[in-house]
């Protein structure tokens, strides 16, 4: 069987709707038994020996005209791994909007025609840039130098903890050039918050204790410091610019949302998060690592591999907040993915 290039799309002759859709989940029905399959689809079936060419170009020459290399890595890889999966193309099936990823995944055992999508998947070359803004809810699915693949999935996240605040007032505090120090309140504000970390060591039981910035600010604003928030803010500004309020605003929502953010200088993110606290004597591990960036980042594939590989190295999830100038914040998880 030949199949037609024609528009962007390879048109197949004689019984290919029963023979290749019907059964098999490739491409679209044009009504009777012709069918309509993507470039990448052809060069499927061409790898396959299920057609004979396509105008008379085998796989090597189909792949250089339609530029669809990458594409075909993907999808040869999700049907060897026993799903069915359609070009996300408008009125292909099951296609409702075409620019959010390349292919539809259907749950194993279903196809097209089932209506249920297990993936939407985004193909993506190493090299290539990524809009924070383009991702959740898509599979992403890294092509690397070596033509090896890397699924990272990506969600909308919702920070939820179990901690309360038992907050003094008016507490003594000292604004220094990038933290503060509180001499009042010491065991309260660490031992049930779990604000700051105690100047002698982690293992003495007096003395005075250290507060970054982010924490002095958003103590100062609920009244626990006796220093002003907008001279802390000012501060924070000195030492790392805008961004510092983009931290403050993440900073504030989860200790609003019951977590206990700490830095998370570590694992190299912005924070370290705790969901489950009751005291620093029966401190479990962070459950997540959040980094901010604002609404117009763009990642660097290599770079988003190595805070998801990080992270998963020490098995916490990776959190991106999307914090706008207004403090307007948006989560966003990425994890590995094994389909």
């Amino acid at each position: 069987m030949q199949g037609r290039l024609e528009d962007g799309v390879v048109h197949l002759p004689g019984d290919a709707r029963q023979r290749f859709h019907d059964s098999r989940g490739y491409g679209r029905p044009t009504g009777g038994d012709d069918l309509e399959v993507a470039p990448v689809e052809a060069a499927h079936l061409l790898s396959r020996d299920d057609i004979d060419g396509v105008d008379g170009m085998g796989l090597r020459e189909l792949l250089a005209r339609t530029g669809t290399t990458l594409d075909f890595v993907v999808y040869k890889d999700l049907r060897d791994r026993g799903f069915y999966l359609s070009p996300a193309r408008e009125g292909w099936p099951g296609v409702s909007d075409a620019a959010s990823a390349d292919f539809l995944v259907y749950p194993r055992g279903k196809g097209p025609w089932d209506g249920e999508v297990e993936h939407r998947v985004r193909v993506v070359g190493e090299r290539e840039s990524i809009p924070v803004s383009s991702l959740g809810e898509v599979v992403l699915a890294i092509v690397d130098e070596d033509g090896d693949l890397t699924y990272f999935d990506t969600e909308g996240y919702d920070p939820k903890g179990t901690a309360g605040e038992d907050l003094l007032a008016d507490l003594d505090a000292e604004l220094l050039s990038d933290r503060a120090l509180v001499w009042d309140g010491v065991d309260r504000l660490y031992q049930n918050g779990f604000f700051g970390q105690r100047l002698y060591g982690r293992n003495a039981d007096s003395g005075p204790l250290q507060l970054s910035l982010l924490e002095a600010a958003y103590l100062a604003r609920a009244d626990a410091l006796a220093i002003d928030e907008t001279d802390v803010v000012s501060r924070g500004r000195d030492v790392e610019g805008d961004r510092f309020d983009r931290r403050l605003a993440v900073y504030a929502a989860l200790r609003e949302a019951k977590t206990v953010p700490k830095s998370g200088f570590k694992f190299g993110s912005d924070f370290r998060v705790y969901t489950e606290f009751e005291s620093v004597s029966d401190l479990s591990h962070s459950e997540f690592l959040v980094r901010v960036v604002a609404p117009d980042h763009t990642f660097v594939p290599r770079d988003l591999s190595l805070d998801v590989r990080l992270a998963g190295g020490v098995r916490k999830r990776m959190v991106f907040a999307l914090t706008d100038d207004n403090g307007e914040i948006d989560w966003l998880s990425v994890s590995r993915l094994t389909p």
